[in-house]
């Protein structure tokens, strides 16, 4: 009765020939797991690579049940009109989600819960946008998938070693709590998020504006966190329609300052030695 059977059989084109569909279906909380079955069709064919990008295109509609997205592989895009369950986005491995709430919705984002706790548990690849709160153990031991979300509970980036995550809210307490890589950027308006945030792996920074490389990282990784951090939120605000976005967009020099951005000590100093050895090796 999974899903993830209508998806398959929708897919075939995709899947068989390379060729992009679209699949639109609502969802309810008794569908777990969906799009871990077809991601695996993807990879028995084509391995991690995947597909190309919105290969295989699914719009959802309702409430999802537990670890949606899970294993979703690159080239498969799940957008939810709704909200997540628990570990939404476990193990993501290259494909795209999107949870938005509906178009009635009026509350305000920033404040409301659209996916569950442990999202991003685990992530490898892909990315996710969220229109709205994630719970607690936020992007726990993610090490290469990309998020966008406007809040979460507590011990957010929990033992994450890779991938980038941006906060447009509060977070819980204990954020970063043996975070030995990646990069988080947390939206601190009041000033209150040291207070919060675990420091003893990593450092709280303040934004690189535009055309600024961080010191000591190396060329070719070297990324101004402005260029980064904007180009994801725009992102955001294109794939989720969220007002939250687009209101920092709309002001961004202002809202800009006041981001956080949150580095690992111990992937700073492996970035350093990156550095310092592409340098001797080109001299």
């Amino acid at each position: 009765k999974a899903l993830d059977h209508r998806l398959i059989e929708a897919a075939q084109p995709a899947l068989e020939r390379g060729e992009p569909v679209q699949i639109e279906l609502p969802i309810t909380n008794v569908n777990r797991t969906v799009g871990a079955m077809l991601s695996g069709e993807v990879a028995r064919r084509y391995g991690h690579v995947g597909l190309p990008e919105d290969t295989i295109s699914v719009r959802l509609s309702g409430t999802a049940g537990q670890s949606f997205g899970a294993f979703l592989a690159k080239g498969v895009t799940l957008e939810l009109t709704g909200e997540g369950n628990d570990y939404v986005g476990k193990g993501l491995s290259g494909g795209r989600l999107i949870i938005k709430p509906s178009p009635d919705f009026r509350g305000d984002t920033q404040q409301n819960i659209i996916v569950g706790n442990t999202v991003m548990y685990g992530a490898t690849d892909g990315e996710a946008f969220f229109a709205g709160v994630g719970g607690e153990r936020f992007a726990v031991r993610n090490s290469g998938g990309m998020a966008v979300v406007e809040g979460v509970g507590d011990h957010g980036c929990e033992y994450m070693t890779g991938g980038t995550v941006v906060v447009l809210g509060m977070t819980g307490r204990n954020f970063a709590a043996g975070m030995s890589g990646g990069i988080a950027y947390v939206l601190d308006e009041d000033g209150s998020f040291k207070n919060r945030c675990n420091l003893a792996q990593v450092a709280l920074e303040k934004v690189l504006p535009a055309g600024r490389q961080a010191a000591g990282e190396p060329l070719h990784l070297g990324q101004a966190d402005e260029t980064q951090l904007k180009a994801l939120i725009v992102r955001h605000a294109e794939y989720t329609g969220s007002k939250t976005a687009a209101a920092i967009l709309a002001n961004w020099d202002a809202w800009r300052e006041k981001f956080v951005k949150v580095y690992p000590h111990e992937y700073k100093r492996a970035l350093t030695e990156m550095a310092a050895a592409e340098r001797k090796e080109a001299a």
